[in-house]
Formats: structure tokens, C-alpha cells, sequence
């Protein structure tokens, strides 16, 4: 009888355990994210305040090419060499770099993506990112879901 008893508790508190957890399929996390549109207002606010004339990409994207920069553009699977600050739209920084880093353009979140692409070496843009093409519904590390976030980028260089 101990025994039954010991198993019905053993059961019950990992159905318990699992029922506290978010919900996924398949190991993947079935939050739901917000449409690139719904961050519009915000992110022109943002540009507004901090004096970034915006040009609005076809995804929702909104950038700023401050220097256009030469040479080959970066796609897809390209190593881009990079500087950047990134901020929320309350201008609190929650990353940057003052050493360029090298990242593949195809890793990066979809904003840098899309934006990327628009300058060569040598270039700064100014991208303001809708949350649904930075860190989506699930956040990153301490950027909370949800989040549309601004980046400048410097970028050095592109290796195909």
C-alpha cells in the first residue's frame, strides 16, 4: 500500500512540474508574438524624439542609412564585421561593442537581416526593429518579449 501511495505522489507532482511549464509542441515554445504593425506609433516616437528621419522597409523595418559606405553588400550567409549600440525605445543601452565583431548575416535577428543589406563596408544605419523581427515573442537573456529595440551599426567589413 506504501508503495501505491509513494507512486501516486511520485505521478502527481510531475504532472504537476509539467503543467507550471510554458506550453510547447515539439520542444518549441508557442508564445504568441505581436504583428510588425502594432509597433509603428512607438518606434516613430522614438525616431521623433531622438531626430532619425526613418525610411520604412517593406517588412516593417524602419532605417536610417547614415553613411552608404562601399563595396560589396552583405547577404545571406556573409561574414559581417560590426560596431553597434543597442538601446529599447527608452534609450537605456543594453548592448554594444566599442571592438568589432564578426557575425553571420544569416544568425543575426531578421531586423539586421533585412536592414544589413542596405549599406556596404564602411557604412552606419540606424535601424529601428519591430519586436516581431528582433526577439519575438521569447525575449533574449534580459530583453523582454515583445520588445521593439533600436540599433546603430557601423558596418567594417563583408567576406562572402
Amino acid at each position: 500500500m506504501k508503495k501505491i501511495i509513494f507512486a501516486l505522489i511520485i505521478t502527481g507532482s510531475i504532472v504537476y512540474i509539467f503543467s507550471c511549464t510554458k506550453s510547447s509542441t515539439y520542444g518549441y515554445s508557442t508564445c504568441t508574438g505581436v504583428p510588425v504593425s502594432t509597433d509603428s506609433t512607438a518606434l516613430l516616437a522614438f525616431a521623433a524624439s531622438d531626430s532619425i528621419t526613418p525610411t520604412k522597409d517593406t517588412s516593417g523595418l524602419y532605417y536610417q542609412i547614415v553613411t552608404q559606405g562601399a563595396g560589396i553588400r552583405p547577404f545571406g550567409t556573409s561574414k559581417i564585421t560590426v560596431t553597434y549600440v543597442a538601446k529599447y525605445l527608452t534609450g537605456q543601452v543594453f548592448d554594444s561593442t566599442s571592438k568589432p565583431l564578426t557575425f553571420e548575416l544569416d544568425s543575426l535577428i531578421l531586423g539586421w537581416q533585412y536592414g544589413l543589406p542596405k549599406i556596404q563596408p564602411g557604412g552606419r544605419i540606424k535601424l529601428l526593429i519591430p519586436s516581431a523581427l528582433a526577439y519575438g515573442c521569447t525575449g533574449s537573456g534580459s530583453i523582454p518579449s515583445n520588445t521593439p529595440v533600436y540599433f546603430d551599426i557601423t558596418l567594417i567589413d563583408v567576406k562572402e
